[in-house]
């Protein structure tokens, strides 16, 4: 039995070779501590298993609407890639405790629904749901990638280089490393006024030594769930905790910006024969 076991060795071998994924899947695990930088959960004010790394309020700063611009050629670049980022800002939103969110992407419907559903004949009396119920929101944070890119990077190869000496002709399979590269932006308006509050930029980077995506045929964002599943998506959610992260220390110490006179009453650049206070002034 012992000289059987020997021999059909080689033939398992290459077949791992063949088809390596399968040699070197393991069994599902829950919560296995990937290296995304946004993780866990929220309820309330309660954060779990949030990073220690996200900046936090003692108390929200009023009612935030997330409106991600899908007309945008970023968006119809990555949201096909990446899919929306809302889902991944609320939660990051929710655990800072800096703001209370409100619906108002595709969940609208639902609770639109529900509303008249409450609101009809068919509903339990203790469902039914009298008309000024809903929460508005107080400010607009607004998301945008500003670039994603993937370059080479010598340290990678070099790594690489150091695997495949060890590993052996298996590592044939995998690519060449790269640095993959992410920028974005926040944005927050009063909506009241559409004053800009406070603006903030992110940045995030990582050096991808190609094994999961040549070993395991990855390379391809899943929408939904890239952000914590691809090395792009897990770059572009740190850039967007490092932005976030800046917006808050922002506005934790919020002074408004002050115009003599009055916002949108012509400001203090006057134009010579101007009807306004800073043009009347010219010329005096």
């Amino acid at each position: 039995m012992r000289f059987i076991f020997r021999s059909a060795q080689p033939a398992w071998a290459a077949l791992c070779v063949a088809g390596l994924s399968g040699c070197l899947s393991t069994a599902p695990t829950v919560n296995s501590g990937s290296s995304t930088a946004v993780t866990g959960g929220a309820g309330g004010t309660t954060a779990a298993g949030a990073s220690s790394r996200l900046e936090r309020c003692n108390a929200p700063l009023g009612v935030v609407r997330i409106d991600e611009n899908v007309n945008t050629d970023w968006y119809r670049y990555y949201g096909g890639r990446l899919g929306s980022t809302a889902p991944l800002l609320r939660l990051m939103v929710q655990q800072s405790n800096c703001f209370v969110i409100v619906e108002r992407g595709g969940g609208l419907q639902g609770i639109d629904d529900e509303t008249r559903r409450g609101r009809g004949d068919e509903a339990r009396e203790s469902a039914t749901r009298g008309k000024g119920q809903q929460v508005t929101a107080d400010y607009l944070l607004r998301p945008e990638i500003l670039m994603n890119n993937r370059g080479s990077s010598g340290a990678a190869v070099a790594a690489r280089n150091v695997l495949s000496s060890t590993l052996g002709k298996a590592t044939a399979l995998m690519g060449t490393g790269s640095t993959n590269e992410a920028g974005t932006a926040l944005t927050l308006l009063d909506i009241r006024s559409t004053v800009q509050l406070a603006a903030a930029e992110g940045y995030s980077k990582n050096t991808d030594f190609g094994v999961a995506g040549a070993l395991f045929g990855g390379g391809t964002a899943v929408s939904g769930s890239a952000y914590s599943r691809t090395d792009e998506g897990k770059v572009v959610a740190a850039a967007f905790m490092d932005a976030y992260n800046k917006l808050v220390v922002a506005v934790r110490n919020y002074k408004a910006q002050t115009v003599k006179g009055g916002l949108g009453e012509g400001g203090t650049l006057g134009v010579q024969g101007g009807s306004t206070a800073a043009g009347r002034a010219v010329g005096k």
